[in-house]
């Protein structure tokens, strides 16, 4: 059976950050442990971090990824300085990974990594999936996993980030640090189960704009023109804007089916651009075709809390009464520092922990400021921007 152990702190010498993580997740005496997760702010030395677990822990399989800020069972940080882990012990994982997963090559890359895991163990029934958060094809990643162990095993993750730059972000797997690698946890012990969902608050306004040119997930042409010409001048930022300067305001929206409205409580997914090229193709987040329309959003501050809250309530009544084990957790960096203030975002993620508590204790958790989300809709494994993922892993009784 597994058992899960999580800590985090914001520490300016990386060694020393691992070896705090470290001693508070396992106590000092014993740290052994299978798998060690790390989510990393991007003012850390990523290589000390994995050589620090790695002289502590040399057994074990260690994963990790940078991103904009941590929340863990302590709580909230978004300094360039934060780290936080996931300590797993047991033998009912596996890890795959594969380097140089981009776009044009998402789901090939995935569907290598999915029978990587299934290589090494055939029972795996919940998948940790982290890549690369810069020019990928998102959707493509599921229907490659999808292709080898199938829909019904539910995949959790997110993608990195930088520090709102979409410049650069880091994967890190046993030994190594990589650029667009990505990894995938399988979990195969029998007596957990994974509860997954996503909710972002956003409202889609004004006039769509309209995609007429696009292969793959780029977006060549919005309305006939030059895609990131007509997307910066809708959001009224100059042509010369950068990718960190559109995330905070341009988050695009593509509408969904009624009966998945009905559940996400949003009539639209949305989706960020983390990439543009000099003749202005942006890098959208999934694949799309022309024909598809495309709505500018605004946040609505108290739908956020309130979709929040309506969430938990759901999440709650599909535990059933089982035990909570451990949860991990994506959210978008938009929904960090960069839409609240300090205040506003604690009280967020109270919100999301309270529920979860028991005796007023959170359970192990590891949480990251990323790039996007992957959680289910509509009983379908599926990529989301902009949201709050959280991925409750419950034991039966």
């Amino acid at each position: 059976m597994l058992e899960f152990r999580s800590a985090s702190t914001r520490m300016v010498n990386s060694r020393r950050a691992m070896a705090e993580c470290l001693d508070a997740a396992l106590g000092e005496d014993d740290q052994d442990c299978d798998l060690i997760v790390i989510h990393a702010s991007m003012g850390h030395d990523f290589q000390q971090l994995i050589d620090e677990a790695r002289v502590r822990v040399p057994g074990a399989r260690i994963v990790g990824s940078s991103c904009c800020g941590v929340v863990g069972k302590e709580g909230v940080s978004e300094s360039m300085k934060d780290v936080a882990i996931m300590a797993v012990r047991g033998p009912e994982l596996a890890v795959a990974r594969v380097d140089g997963i981009y776009g044009h090559n998402a789901e090939a890359k995935a569907r290598a990594l999915a029978e990587a895991l299934k290589a090494q163990d055939a029972r795996i029934n919940m998948i940790y999936f982290l890549a690369s958060g810069i020019d990928i094809d998102n959707d493509a990643c599921i229907r490659g996993i999808e292709s080898v162990l199938g829909p019904e095993v539910t995949i959790f993750g997110a993608t990195s980030a930088d520090n709102m730059k979409g410049v650069a972000s880091f994967q890190m797997v046993d030994d190594t640090v990589y650029e667009h690698a990505a990894y995938a946890v399988g979990f195969s012990d029998p007596t957990l189960d994974v509860v997954t969902q996503a909710t972002h608050g956003f409202v889609a306004v004004g006039d769509p704009l309209s995609v007429t040119r696009a292969e793959g997930n780029r977006i060549i042409e919005l309305d006939g023109r030059p895609a990131w010409e007509a997307y910066t001048e809708r959001l009224q930022l100059p042509v010369t804007a950068t990718c960190g300067d559109t995330i905070p305001v341009g988050a695009l929206a593509e509408r969904l089916s009624a009966e998945q409205a009905a559940e996400y409580g949003n009539d639209h997914i949305l989706r960020v651009v983390t990439k543009r090229d000099a003749d202005g193709t942006m890098h959208y987040a999934t694949g799309i075709a022309a024909g598809t329309e495309l709505w500018l959003t605004v946040r609505d501050e108290a739908r956020i809390f309130n979709d929040m809250d309506r969430m938990m309530g759901q999440m709650v009544a599909r535990a059933g009464g089982r035990d909570l084990v451990a949860v991990f957790h994506a959210d978008c960096l938009a929904r960090g520092r960069f839409l609240f203030n300090r205040v506003m975002k604690e009280e967020l993620v109270s919100r999301m922990q309270y529920p979860l508590s028991k005796d007023g204790e959170p359970p192990p958790w590891i949480g990251m400021y990323g790039f996007g989300e992957f959680a289910r809709l509509g009983g379908k494994n599926t990529y989301h921007n902009y949201t709050t993922a959280l991925y409750a892993i419950y034991r039966d009784r």
